[in-house]
């Protein structure tokens, strides 16, 4: 069913002056600046632009001389000069020209109070922001929204504000999750959008290079400034066969999740290809390009087709649809395209899986999956089964679940375990509301949560258990982390389809397999499900429901955005401390982390959602789920200086009260998660120099660059063990800081000796004067004070 090939292929940089012989490949003779097609309905005055794709495609193909993959067409179609910029896999710095950025409002917060300090009157692109981390779980939707509205009242009249000042589209809460929002409204085939949420990838379903970023890079391109992106590698996936019968799109996910791992994806986007693709509905494709996010892929990508022209027809978007046919030969990879890696899966043979519990990589066949419980000893008990989020909530998704609902109503069978619905927008609640599908959910024992993350990202109050109580739920989110979704460390989370989730939920029985065991129906009968079955589309369109949707005024001059100097919930933003141009020396280890650290463990989300818009407050969450390896215990570290153990948070405060930088030591793929940028801000405002481990993700690496700090990595994994908690060290070299250059690090151990280590970074030029600023956002400053 599967096979694995890797092609290393030596790639030497590009420059201008070699001249290649030109390979003739096919496209459309087109004036495509002639073609007026607006990027959506909400921004009649913003355009797609298959004129610039195809003109950077013109100089790349001569440039290179081979096959492009589908990637490289549309992330080199976006090159802020063609003609000049190296382009090599995995090692070139690209400047890029996105289309459009998305944020959400937790970190639109802190992305907007950025923006306003840069001091610039209008967002250079077409930017909106999207309230939905904000509302928590825990009696239903109606309710549970307008709780959210009040007591986020200061934080969302912040956003209205300020989105009206700066020309931005604001999706008011009740809208629907962002990802939700944007493929239904914004995402278009060859686009490149960045947003401010790592589950951004999701808008690849419709075939768009969609990636997710922090703050600071949303602001970059909110600014006009290229973007910068380390090229990436391309692993390919190719899909043979047909999806069928219970096997769903989450199911080619969760597969490759497993043969990936959570970083193996790092660094690389993930193409899918192969007559196997044509079987997945286009939701379908933006849920496995959603849950990319796991395997900490860049991004991931379909090629356009039938299945995504369908949805931008049904989403009234066929001009778009329109485009996308005639301009196809850029929205498909080229005939001998070469991946870096590429995986083989067999759509036939692939069965549903369940992965978890702990990490989204734990990749387990259903055949297998009771022998797994029992080896393990994994509460078989089912507590809550929980379906929506903005992975698998379109409206394929929940008539799937809901027929299988309507065959054990038809038993007498309700669900034995809690189950929840959480739509992904307020255009599938209302559909699904019109065409019968919520109730049949409901009736089934379902409970409607608000269009919003909710338990996916820890929104929720969670009220049938207590905390440490060991228990196991399943949902068809994306992530599950220790206490991810309920901040329970005891709660076993396994991921799976909306599918295999309801029948599990119904069933109440974490070992029950729907495809070979029978449940007794309510005459005392044993019954097995059929297959699930659902609409693609619906077949009355979609109803929009509620318009939740404010267009930035035509006269934004008399627009104020007012942040109260006493507020608890958002701070104006004060610029960091540039570096002093000397190495740090004899500073101490603040922590030395044992095992995974997630964004997660470094900047909780849950209950300190509210002060993701206040930097002083939500510090005081900085790292507090971290193992420390000298004790093993979180949220408990010695200060060197008072010979006592405190909260990290006060232990960091307490040093930088006396002047003094600190460093964190870590492990493996650091970082790694969610795409929130206070796991970098935070530790940079409690005077944190440096993060040195093993391997970082992505996304955290750029942020930390980006707020002034040192991401570095051990040159050899192994010296982590060198490294004792109570070290005094030393950052050595930074005073001719280049470029591929390490640095040493200069261990003090405690009985006199010293050690140097050396460190590497990906730091280029143009980031090492964001160290020599204290920040990208003062170096932005710098530059526009001067011009």
């Amino acid at each position: 069913m599967l096979s694995s090939k890797t092609f290393m292929k030596a790639a030497k940089a590009v420059t201008p002056a070699i001249n290649v012989t030109t390979r003739t490949y096919a496209k459309a003779a087109s004036n495509w600046a002639n073609q007026k097609v607006a990027m959506s309905n909400f921004e009649s005055d913003k355009f797609i632009n298959y004129q610039r794709i195809e003109d950077n495609l013109e100089i790349v193909r001569r440039r290179l001389n081979r096959p492009l993959t589908l990637s490289e067409k549309i992330v080199y179609g976006h090159l802020d000069d063609a003609e000049n910029q190296e382009i090599v896999r995995g090692q070139s710095y690209l400047k890029l020209r996105p289309d459009r950025v998305a944020c959400q409002d937790a970190t639109a917060q802190m992305a907007l109070l950025q923006f306003m300090s840069a001091g610039l009157p209008s967002v250079a692109v077409p930017t909106t922001v999207h309230c939905d981390h904000l509302i928590e779980a825990q009696v239903g939707g109606v309710k549970d929204l307008a709780r959210a509205i009040d007591i986020n009242k200061e934080v969302y009249d912040f956003l209205a504000t300020s989105t009206a000042k700066y020309n931005i589209g604001f999706w008011k809460p009740g809208s629907g999750i962002i990802h939700q929002i944007i493929l239904e409204n914004y995402a278009f085939p060859g686009g490149l959008m960045i947003g401010t949420d790592s589950h951004t990838p999701n808008a690849g379903g419709l075939g768009m290079v969609a990636i997710g970023v922090g703050g600071a890079d949303a602001v970059d391109v909110m600014a006009d400034i290229p973007w910068e992106l380390k090229c990436p590698k391309v692993i390919g996936v190719k899909l043979h066969g047909n999806l069928s019968g219970w096997t769903s799109p989450k199911d080619i996910i969760l597969k490759v999740a497993g043969i990936l791992t959570v970083k193996g994806g790092t660094g690389a986007i993930v193409e899918y290809t192969g007559k196997g693709v044509d079987s997945i509905s286009a939701t379908g494709m933006g849920t496995i390009c959603n849950m990319g996010a796991e395997i900490g892929a860049t991004t991931s990508l379909f090629p356009y087709n039938h299945r995504m022209r369908d949805y931008l027809v049904a989403t009234k978007r066929a001009p778009i649809a329109d485009l996308a046919d005639a301009f196809k030969h850029n929205l498909t990879p080229d005939e001998g395209a070469q991946y870096d890696e590429l995986i083989e899966i067999d759509l036939d043979k692939l069965e549903p899986h369940i992965n978890g519990p702990f990490t989204p990589d734990l990749a387990t066949p259903i055949s297998k999956f009771k022998e797994a419980v029992i080896k393990n000893d994994w509460p078989a008990d089912l507590r809550v089964g929980l379906i929506g989020s903005c992975t698998n909530s379109s409206y394929e998704d929940m008539a799937r679940s809901a027929s299988l609902a309507e065959q054990a109503a038809g038993h007498g069978v309700k669900a034995k375990a809690q189950y929840t619905i959480t739509p992904g927008s307020e255009q599938i609640r209302a559909t699904i509301e019109r065409d019968g599908i919520m109730d049949t959910l409901t009736q089934a024992g379902g409970v409607v949560l608000a269009n919003a993350c909710g338990p996916c990202i820890g929104q929720w109050d969670r009220k049938d258990i207590k905390k440490g109580e060991k228990n196991s739920i399943i949902t068809s989110y994306n992530r599950n982390f220790t206490g991810r979704n309920d901040a329970n460390p005891a709660t076993h989370a396994f991921v799976a389809s909306p599918e295999i989730v309801t029948a599990l939920t119904i069933a109440g029985d974490l070992t029950f397999n729907p495809l070979t065991d029978s449940l007794t129906g309510e005459d005392g009968k044993p019954f097995k499900f059929e297959a699930p079955t659902g609409y693609e589309l619906p077949p009355k369109g979609y109803d929009p429901g509620q318009d939740t949707y404010q267009a930035p005024p035509t006269d934004r001059s008399s627009v104020n955005v007012a942040v109260a100097p006493d507020s608890n919930r958002l701070q104006l933003l004060k610029p960091f401390n540039k570096w002093d141009g000397k190495d740090f020396e004899e500073i101490p280890i603040l922590i030395k982390v044992k095992g995974k650290c997630t964004t997660d463990h470094i900047s909780m989300a849950g209950p300190w959602l509210k002060y993701r818009g206040h930097l002083d407050n939500i510090s005081n969450n900085m790292l507090i789920g971290a193992v420390n390896s000298e004790n093993g215990e979180v949220n408990s570290v010695k200060n060197t200086f008072t010979g006592k153990y405190d909260a990290v948070p006060a232990t960091a405060r307490d040093y930088k009260a006396r002047g003094v930088r600190w460093v964190v030591v870590g492990d493996e793929n650091y970082g790694e998660g969610s795409s929130r940028e206070h796991a970098a801000l935070e530790p940079r405002f409690l005077n944190g120099a440096a993060i040195i481990v093993k391997s970082f993700a992505r996304i955290h690496e750029t942020n930390l660059k980006k707020q002034g700090m040192l991401p570095l990595t051990f040159a050899n994994a192994a010296d982590y063990e060198k490294v004792q908690p109570e070290d005094k060290v030393d950052i050595v070299g930074l005073a001719d800081f280049q470029e591929g250059k390490p640095l040493t690090l200069r261990l003090h151990h405690q009985d006199g000796k010293t050690e140097d280590v050396k460190l590497n970074h990906t730091f280029n030029q143009g980031q090492i004067a964001w160290f020599k600023a204290g920040s990208a956002l003062n170096l932005m400053r710098e530059k526009a004070a001067t011009n």
